[in-house]
């Protein structure tokens, strides 16, 4: 069989394309003048996205591309770690969090303008719920060398004026934000390496009173976290003013950080003020006295779910407290009170809350020094008890027996909770 070669090289016998894909092609390579594809059917808007250059200009993107395919390939361009489920399977949302998230850390105050961050509010409110800040970095000025401090005690009227900010002001961000439900925040600064200072890793109090403003701008924040920012009394309770009456906060987390008595009390006055479900003030240094304030919050809060108070200093001072109001409290579902220094007084004041609280599930005393005293008492309380189905007690210097019998008592208990919720879900 004879075949006839073409003079042209480039010439093949492959059907020539469609129509309708060169002007697809066409959409792709002026897509930047002419970013207009709306009118597209769903395959050929495939077909664009697949073929787009992940470096376009955002304002060009932001508002043109739904979520899809092009956002996946921008997220997995930049990032090597990509779980979409955590974004609640939204691409274009994964790629607005983290870019937003990148231009924070990496602000600089005095050094950056602000304007890099709220020229792309316009481009990203409508996708952020979350933002996860794990750096936070101080002016320039404070990590200069210890000539230049030395200098600076002589130095000029200029000088002694100080940074306009001492970190990124969320003032100027969070109520631009409308579906913002989530801050995660630590003051901090990553791989520091041998500038390290302590003032890397703290906020100021100017901080914190433009933090206060702003999260009280921000009406649809639920969920709070600032860890490891040396939060002390002073600036838990500046934060706390800001947050009373909040419409819809519903968790808070301070742990890892300094909080006392002080701003302890003033937490309490937030469960009364407030709509929290979950508080998370572990390893502190709240005592007795701040304890017992959180205590007398709960005799009146029909709200919170979770209290975690482990790694503080709580003592039985605060242990009988939190005992007592167990006994009035029928809300609380979940309590941590683990390395508190407790010891059988608080087993016997929480054993008798246990025999008239009928809310709580979940109870955490390791590492405490409950004794076998402290045992036996948990025990006969756990034998009337029907609704704790997670009871901690390593660690606690509990005998044998007691341990044994209360574990039993969980295990029957969680059949009894299983055995009820598949009759539930029977029924509906």
């Amino acid at each position: 069989m004879r075949r006839t070669i073409a003079e042209d090289p480039d010439w093949s016998l492959v059907t020539v394309p469609n129509l309708s894909v060169f002007c697809l092609h066409s959409i792709v390579r002026n897509f930047e003048e002419h970013p207009g594809y709306e009118d597209l059917p769903p395959n050929q808007k495939d077909f664009v996205e697949e073929r787009l250059s992940p470096s376009l200009p955002l304002h060009v993107t932001a508002n043109k591309i739904h979520d899809g395919v092009y956002w996946e390939r921008c997220c997995k361009r930049r990032w090597e770690l990509c779980v979409v489920s955590l974004y609640g399977h939204s691409w274009k949302r994964m790629f607005f969090e983290r870019h937003l998230e990148n231009v924070i850390e990496l602000f600089i105050p005095d050094v950056t303008e602000p304007c890099i961050v709220l020229e792309l509010v316009p481009l990203c409110k409508n996708y952020v719920k979350r933002l996860n800040i794990s750096q936070l970095l101080p002016p320039i000025r404070e990590l200069q060398g210890e000539e230049e401090e030395s200098g600076s005690a002589l130095g000029s009227d200029d000088e002694c004026d100080g940074p306009s900010m001492d970190h990124f002001d969320f003032s100027i961000l969070l109520h631009l934000l409308p579906n913002l439900e989530e801050l995660h925040l630590s003051y901090a600064v990553k791989q520091c390496g041998m500038n390290f200072q302590w003032n890397m890793f703290e906020m100021t109090d100017r901080d914190c009173e433009s933090l206060g403003k702003a999260l009280k701008s921000c009406e649809t924040l639920k969920l709070l976290k600032l860890q490891q920012s040396h939060l002390d009394d002073k600036k838990c309770r500046m934060l706390v003013k800001y947050l009373l009456d909040h419409p819809s906060l519903r968790e808070l987390d301070f742990s890892y950080n300094l909080i006392g008595d002080e701003g302890a009390r003033a937490l309490g006055k937030l469960l009364t003020q407030s709509k929290l479900e979950t508080l998370n003030m572990s390893s502190n240094q709240i005592r007795g006295p701040g304890a017992k304030a959180i205590a007398h919050a709960l005799l009146g809060n029909p709200a919170l779910l979770s209290l975690n108070l482990r790694l503080n200093l709580l003592g039985d001072e605060g242990g009988e407290a939190i005992g007592k109001a167990l006994m009035s409290n029928n809300t609380l579902q979940h309590l941590y009170l683990s390395a508190n220094r407790m010891t059988r007084l608080t087993a016997v004041a929480l054993s008798e809350g246990l025999v008239q609280n009928k809310s709580l599930k979940t109870l955490n005393l390791c590492c405490n020094q409950l004794g076998v005293d402290g045992g036996k008492a948990l025990q006969e309380a756990m034998s009337s008890n029907s609704t704790l189905t997670s009871c901690d007690i390593y660690q606690t210097e509990v005998d044998e027996q007691s341990f044994s019998f209360i574990n039993q008592v969980v295990r029957t208990n969680q059949e009894e909770e299983r055995r009820a919720d598949e009759l539930k879900t029977r029924h509906n």
